[in-house]
């Protein structure tokens, strides 16, 4: 379960086992806006605030963002295209 107002665990795990190869365009975009609305929302509330599922996947999700998808230097623009294939 996730907290209100974030994408919950079981869409986003779904999201992440279903290869990007077969998803239309428009579920690309999409889950790039939702992912990008959850990360913000994930930065806006404390750790300390958050329910221990929550807080124990947002540690994970973060450590992830910094090491594989250019962290807080990546531009929004940027993820969006990578997301949509359209690379660098």
């Amino acid at each position: 379960m996730s907290d209100i107002g974030r994408k919950d665990f079981s869409t986003k795990a779904k999201e992440e086992l279903t290869p990007d190869s077969t998803k239309p365009t428009q579920d690309k975009l999409k889950e790039t806006v939702t992912d990008t609305t959850d990360r913000a929302s994930r930065g806006l509330q404390t750790d300390d605030s958050k329910g221990v599922g929550q807080e124990a996947f947002d540690k994970t999700r973060r450590a992830s963002d910094n090491h594989g998808h250019g962290g807080a230097t990546g531009s929004i623009g940027d993820k969006v295209k990578g997301a949509l294939g359209l690379g660098n």
